[in-house]
């Protein structure tokens, strides 16, 4: 295979977790190229699949990102597929998925150029404390704990936020600093490994390892699972389904990373070796026109 690890210009040579997945394609002997997602000289045709990795700076301009996205998947293998990045760019999908009937963190959305009067709203949700954030956000961009305390400054960052982008609201899980936010990381379809995510509010991945290896509960495996299944993502080349547990114990979604995860390769040796295999199988099978079809979730509204 001709792979395309796609990254951003902060990441020339890839971040340190994805290195083992290219090791791994290369002692197979496939060809593989790291490049930057808006290299305007990459010739996307020249590749049998382009696999999106740390394509972290899209968020700022995620209208260019998507109709880039829009030109590869027509050139060649674009994965995760268009319809799915498409839908997961933007977080109202936590939204859809809740009306879809998965256990989501409760999340409200307020469109760019509109008001939201943080207090109100945490007041009339029985939230004593919150998180807000950009809507369209990667690596907890622009992510603010808001309590009695910080609200006012909370209203400023609102309101500036609101200036030029969507921003959502949910309540804080402190089930996040202990036991600890899950990720659970799927291939190829199938459940892979899991780890224990350092929370933002501890210092997030500035603070010591960003994940450490976990065994998934029962519970966590089946919400992940039925998450995927509602998503149209079950059989997604990689899936990260970020989980914390509320007041009365239940797993919770808290994102579902279908564009660019970190899948945590360091903490789990074999699932480079997963993922190699899952990429060699969707190969070997003829790419459908563009792969940027709506599918069975669509872009959000």
């Amino acid at each position: 295979m001709r792979v395309a690890l796609v990254t951003y210009r902060r990441l020339p040579e890839l971040d340190p977790d994805d290195r083992p997945l290219a090791e791994e394609l290369r002692r197979r002997g496939h060809r593989v190229a790291v490049t930057l997602w808006d290299d305007g000289a990459a010739d996307w045709s020249s590749f049998d699949v382009a696999v999106l990795r740390s394509t972290w700076d899209y968020f700022h301009r995620r209208d260019e990102f998507l109709a880039w996205a829009a030109r590869v998947a027509t050139a060649t293998r674009l994965l995760n597929p268009l319809h799915l990045v498409r839908w997961n760019s933007h977080k109202s999908y936590l939204v859809e998925l809740a009306r879809r009937g998965a256990a989501v963190i409760p999340t409200e959305i307020a469109r760019a150029g509109s008001t939201l009067d943080v207090r109100a709203r945490m007041a009339e949700r029985g939230w004593t404390r919150a998180v807000l954030k950009p809507a369209v956000s990667v690596d907890a961009y622009g992510t603010i704990l808001v309590d009695d305390a910080t609200m006012g400054a909370a209203q400023a960052h609102a309101m500036a936020l609101l200036a030029e982008r969507d921003v959502m609201i949910q309540p804080y899980f402190a089930s996040v600093e202990d036991p600890g936010e899950r990720c659970l990381v799927h291939i190829g379809g199938r459940f892979s490994h899991a780890v224990r995510k350092r929370s933002l509010f501890l210092g997030g991945r500035h603070a010591g390892p960003e994940g450490v290896p976990v065994e998934a509960e029962a519970d966590e495996r089946a919400e992940a699972a039925r998450v995927l299944r509602l998503a149209g993502a079950e059989g997604a080349l990689y899936a990260r389904v970020d989980l914390a547990r509320d007041e009365g114990g239940r797993p919770c979604l808290m994102e579902l990373e279908l564009v660019e995860p970190t899948l945590f390769f360091l903490c789990a040796p074999a699932a480079a070796e997963r993922m190699a295999d899952a990429l060699e199988a969707r190969v070997s099978v003829p790419r459908h026109d563009g792969g940027g079809g709506a599918g069975a979730t669509g872009a959000p509204t």
